[in-house]
């Protein structure tokens, strides 16, 4: 039975082993990651995935300044194993991650991914048009996502700094 939940205290060393299987290290060489390094995803923002004891996939949310639009979130890494692909599971992580985040409060997600995966959940890029990436990024894979009814970055300039909680 799969099982998605928030990530726990002790998930990372098995989340590291995941993201290497699935995504290897060309992860670190993403403008997203630029964001990541050395910081805590958003408060209770991260979850996992398991088929019984074993971490199947992952995904985190980042605190990110958004231009002029002020605090957003930034989604990613999305993985999951590769023999899970096509079941549901990345779904399941992204809309687990979404609601998390709108009943917390947060107003929109930014990311860098797929646009026809991710436009069934409602992302696309014409509210990021005038946000940047640090660093090389695709243009048409920076998509976003307002969360409830205000458009919240309708407008909005510059560029994504991260400001989420350092790590030790």
């Amino acid at each position: 039975m799969i099982i998605i939940d928030r990530e726990g205290t002790h998930s990372h060393i098995e989340r590291e082993k995941l993201l290497d299987r699935v995504m290897g290290q060309a992860r670190f060489g993403k403008s997203s990651e630029i964001l990541r390094r050395n910081r805590l995803p958003a408060d209770g923002l991260a979850f996992v995935a398991f088929d019984g004891k074993h971490m199947i996939g992952t995904v985190r949310l980042w605190n990110v300044n958004a231009g002029n639009s002020g605090p957003a979130l930034l989604l990613g890494p999305l993985a999951v194993e590769k023999a899970y692909n096509g079941s549901g599971v990345g779904a399941g992580l992204v809309y687990a991650a979404l609601n998390a985040a709108q009943s917390s409060g947060h107003r929109s997600v930014l990311l860098v991914g797929d646009p026809d995966y991710y436009a069934r959940f409602g992302f696309h890029a014409q509210p990021a048009n005038g946000l940047l990436m640090p660093g090389h990024f695709d243009r048409h894979r920076f998509q976003a996502i307002n969360l409830g009814n205000e458009d919240v970055l309708s407008g909005s300039q510059g560029l994504l700094c991260a400001t989420g909680t350092m790590a030790h």
